[in-house]
């Protein structure tokens, strides 16, 4: 994907140094309930000196990523990624290890988080983009932008509970790829529109990435990833099991047909970013 021709911010960095999260369970005594805590996690389980089961979610994370970093996050559900996240986030703090974060953060965790079903589609696009840090001012000033975007007409006067899934979506992604992060930490989740919106919607997803200094995305879509990302750490288990290229990534984690398929993407977006530069 192209980047913008523009100055680094030595200021914008993300460091975590053997990072570890650790989730104590009080509460699992039985055996049955151990094995159920196993089951449904994805980290490795172990017990504290005081005997209580302890799922370790993060173990001994390192990553230094800088201005212009696009990192995508790969694995299994349960292997990590979101805790990832809200590691980078602040949401959670390290239990051991340290994690340092400079620059203002967008946490996109749930493109729901933030709304209210019992006011109008106009007012949740302000509240929504207060939420993720913006001012209210600096909404009003995106307002008609998003509501054009959505293309959800007079249903933005009526209130969100009237919606369906995928016209909150719409909103969501509105308000998301119109702020200006200096750190984007995005975990997907707008698989609920159209593909013709969906379509549109990925314009304005690559043009926020551009706009950010460091996106770390973690996603199931391996196209997204192409699009929107140049390297890839693979979580498993907790770890990171492996950090390289996209392809190289991906090729480790599903397979060279799952590869090959990123690398036929990745030239599609090189040959459109090489059309647009031309044009």
């Amino acid at each position: 994907m192209a980047k913008k021709n523009i100055a680094p911010d030595t200021r914008v960095r993300v460091d975590t140094w053997d990072a570890c999260v650790d989730f104590p369970i009080f509460d699992a005594k039985t055996r049955s309930l151990k094995k159920s805590v196993i089951g449904a996690a994805g980290g490795v389980i172990g017990a504290n000196a005081s005997n209580v089961v302890v799922v370790e979610a993060l173990k001994n994370i390192n990553i230094h990523l800088k201005h212009g970093d696009r990192v995508g996050l790969v694995g299994h559900n349960g292997a990590g990624k979101s805790t990832l996240l809200r590691l980078l986030s602040g949401i959670y703090e390290p239990t051991r290890g340290a994690c340092r974060v400079q620059g203002r953060v967008a946490p996109v965790f749930d493109l729901g988080v933030g709304m209210d079903p019992e006011i109008s589609g106009y007012e949740n696009i302000i509240i929504r983009g207060m939420f993720l840090g913006m001012t209210r001012k600096e909404m009003l000033k995106k307002i008609d932008d998003i509501a054009e975007f959505t293309e959800l007409g007079d249903y933005l006067q009526m209130p969100l509970r009237t919606y369906s899934t995928g016209m909150r979506v719409r909103i969501a992604l509105g308000v998301v790829t119109s702020i200006d992060p200096e750190i984007l930490i995005l975990d997907e989740g707008i698989g609920a529109v159209d593909a013709e919106f969906m379509k549109k919607a990925r314009g304005r997803l690559q043009a926020l990435v551009e706009r950010s200094g460091i996106l770390v995305f973690a996603s199931h879509s391996n196209e997204f990833l192409a699009q929107l990302c140049d390297r890839a750490l693979w979580i498993d288990k907790g770890e990171v099991r492996m950090e390289g290229g996209i392809d190289e990534v991906v090729e480790a984690y599903e397979g060279p047909a799952a590869a090959a398929h990123v690398r036929k993407i990745m030239a599609e977006v090189k040959a459109d970013d090489s059309t647009k530069a031309s044009e």
